[in-house]
């Protein structure tokens, strides 16, 4: 049986305090529950953040007792969840706890001032903060509940926390989609990639409406480890490996592609062709059409995808739409043959190696922090253009 927490037992919180702060969050859940009707998910988050905000109010209040934060969140939690059930265990509320810590104040007064709220030396004051209703907190809070915690519990960094929440929010990730780019480690990644500082502004600031080029588009190098693949295999075994985990590719490949067809057929003259993949790209409106190699990329290769793209302009492209893109997905290239073969075609023509494994964490820590080295450069540059 479990035994109930005794206020009397050497319990180092005050009653009087005590009252208030469980009475508050008694009215606050009650409250939450009577809107979540409307807009459940981001409710609850904000609903979650106060909750958080008030205990490490208390908290503090006590900070001078070391087993005051225990004790405390140890009553709340008995008495939460025998008032409201689960959620409210003494996890969840120290998750509680935490997102408020890693989102204070000053992380949503952005979007609280958009309400024509003021700030006071350049954070929201207590007493403006406790005039919010639910629904003017929910606003800070896009993402839901179950979004913030996978931010909170597996980001390693502040950098990484807000690049996938910037993703998350801009591609309208599920929770699977938030799962896998962390556990593929997309964030690590983006040091792999040839434009390092176009995905680094994307994940950090993309907004959905941005224009976007094909080099952007494009990403290289893709990272196709889901596929599992042994050390020597076929073209036909990779193009079956990727449809079969079609999902885990059209997230490698980004939020903006639809898959519309594999082994598409197209006679020239008296010969049969086969295109191996084709996928539409909502925000560049065109058809891409992928040809995969196992080899490294040749000259030879950007003449087979010129013809496909000239006769996919004549015959696959609809009214409205913009001139197919030609992605050649090869396991090696060398970039001044990619430079001297690709460049000036009257198809746009983009070749991008792909990799089975990760490279290690050495390399990846590098190749990041030189990314965000040439970034922050490029910022100074800019602002000393315009001084």
């Amino acid at each position: 049986m479990k035994r109930k927490i005794d206020p009397s037992d050497n319990n180092p919180v005050e009653p009087s305090e005590y009252v208030g702060l469980h009475g508050g969050i008694v009215d606050l859940l009650e409250a939450a529950r009577r809107t979540s009707v409307r807009a459940i998910n981001t409710v609850m988050t904000a609903t979650y953040w106060e909750i958080g905000r008030r205990i490490v109010e208390a908290q503090q209040k006590g900070k001078r007792r070391a087993a005051y934060g225990g004790k405390l969140i140890a009553r709340l939690a008995a008495d939460l969840t025998e008032r409201f059930g689960r959620g409210f265990g003494v996890d969840n509320l120290e998750l509680m706890r935490l997102f408020y810590l890693i989102y204070p104040q000053e992380k949503i007064s952005e979007s609280l001032n958009r309400k024509s709220l003021s700030k006071e030396n350049g954070a929201i004051s207590e007493s403006l903060i406790r005039k919010f209703t639910l629904d003017d907190l929910a606003a800070a809070f896009p993402l839901s509940w179950t979004h913030y915690t996978r931010l909170i519990r597996r980001c390693g960094s502040d950098d990484e926390r807000r690049f996938y929440e910037a993703e998350a929010l801009r591609g309208g990730w599920t929770i699977r989609q938030l799962d896998r780019q962390i556990e593929s480690q997309f964030y690590q990644r983006v040091a792999l990639s040839h434009n390092k500082a176009a995905m680094l502004r994307k994940g950090e600031a993309a907004q959905p409406g941005d224009a976007i080029t094909p080099e952007e588009a494009i990403k290289d190098p893709y990272i196709l480890e889901f596929l599992e693949l042994k050390d020597e295999y076929s073209e036909s075994a990779l193009e079956d490996a990727l449809i079969r985990r079609l999902e885990d590719f059209l997230l490698e490949l980004g939020d903006d592609f639809a898959f519309v067809g594999r082994q598409r057929r197209l006679r020239i003259g008296d010969e049969w062709y086969r295109v191996d993949l084709i996928f539409f790209h909502r925000r560049l409106r065109c058809l891409v059409i992928v040809d995969l190699k196992i080899g490294r990329f040749t000259h030879a290769d950007a003449g087979q995808m010129h013809l496909y793209l000239n006769y996919a302009r004549e015959h696959w492209t609809r009214e409205g739409e913009n001139p197919p893109i030609g992605l050649i997905l090869c396991a090696r290239k060398d970039a001044s043959v990619a430079h001297y073969a690709l460049e000036g075609l009257p198809n746009k023509v983009l070749a991008s190696e792909y990799l089975t494994v990760l490279p290690d964490a050495e390399q990846i820590s590098a190749e990041l922090t030189k990314a965000r080295l040439a970034l922050e450069t490029k910022h100074r540059s800019q602002l000393g253009d315009q001084s």
